[in-house]
């Protein structure tokens, strides 16, 4: 910790020599050739000679001390050290990018750039969000969907909203709500399978969240089930869940709030009267050093009253 301590007034100072600065030019030279492998195709993109993109890659190579690129008579090709630099130049020049664009959207108050899962997304904060920015006209919200866990020292959003628990190391983070999930499928399944009671779902074709793997187990052990090794399909995401079991293959364990408008038509219905909720909940997550910024101000005050009035009509059991 203390290295890290001693390393931030250094970087706040810009007191790096200026030749670990190349200029963007050449990165963007580099970059196009790199990505497309030729001179050729980097200059046509960016309406340049093949030569002067030819030169721009010199330059930076003599001031990298290293090659980049293995020149084979009409062809090119990276070295190993020049991949894992275009790799790292890529990421930098789409930060620079994200962050123009971010600024011209709203150069006079600033945006909140916010990391969400799919369907919580869709479901329930874009209904709300209207009200949000009804409230706060000079702040834009931008959103990105996410299903990987995110890491804040490498990714280029303010805040994430997270399910599960709240340690996240470098953060700080808001409880906004549990979830209650219920067993559902479509009225025909549940007619052809003769599904009554929940011990019957064991030998039912189950489906399965690849982040949630043991939320079946879960949920026949708050039933007070034993249904030895569950199987079924497994997806990689909550929307696939929710179109296959729309389409009859299968009994989805899905959070009640977020199939409401399934549940009300009829597509939907719920397998049996057993709905279960656990430890896990979503989070309102930002980093220390975003503390100060007025947007994740205003907007962490917000959701976190939303989610206050947000409740499950469907009363929980609790699940260990």
């Amino acid at each position: 910790m203390m290295l890290s301590r001693e390393l931030v007034p250094i970087w706040n100072d810009m007191s790096t020599p200026r030749r670990f600065y190349p200029p963007t030019s050449l990165l963007r030279a580099f970059e196009a050739a790199a990505r497309s492998q030729s001179f050729t195709l980097a200059a046509r993109e960016l309406n340049l000679t093949q030569s002067a993109v030819s030169r721009q890659i010199g330059a930076l190579e003599d001031m990298l001390g290293a090659a980049l690129f293995h020149r084979e008579k009409q062809k090119v090709r990276l070295t190993l050290a020049g991949a894992a630099y275009a790799r790292e130049i890529r990421e930098a020049l789409t930060r620079i990018s994200s962050a123009t664009l971010g600024f011209r959207a709203n150069p006079t108050s600033g945006s909140l750039h916010l990391a969400v899962l799919p369907l919580f997304a869709a479901r329930w904060l874009a209904p709300r969000l209207p009200a949000f920015a009804a409230a706060h006209p000079d702040i834009t919200v931008n959103l990105t969907t996410r299903l990987t866990p995110f890491d804040f020292r490498a990714d280029t959003v303010d805040a994430a909203i997270h399910f599960g628990q709240s340690d996240w190391p470098g953060a700080d983070a808001a409880r906004l709500m549990t979830e209650t999930v219920l067993p559902v499928c479509t009225p025909l399944l549940k007619a052809r399978l003769g599904l009554a009671t929940p011990a019957d779902l064991a030998a039912a074709p189950l489906l399965h969240l690849t982040s949630r793997p043991d939320a079946w187990e879960r949920w026949f052990g708050a039933m007070a089930i034993d249904a030895g090794q569950v199987r079924g399909m497994l997806l990689d995401q909550f929307t696939l869940v929710l179109e296959v079991a729309r389409a009859g293959l299968g009994v989805a364990l899905l959070p009640g709030f977020l199939i409401a408008p399934e549940l009300a038509s009829g597509e939907l219905v719920e397998v049996v009267d057993a709905p279960a909720t656990g430890a896990d909940a979503y989070h309102f997550v930002w980093p220390h050093t975003h503390q100060a910024h007025r947007p994740l101000e205003f907007f962490r005050s917000w959701i976190i009253a939303e989610a206050r009035r947000s409740t499950d009509p469907r009363p929980p059991l609790t699940s260990n």
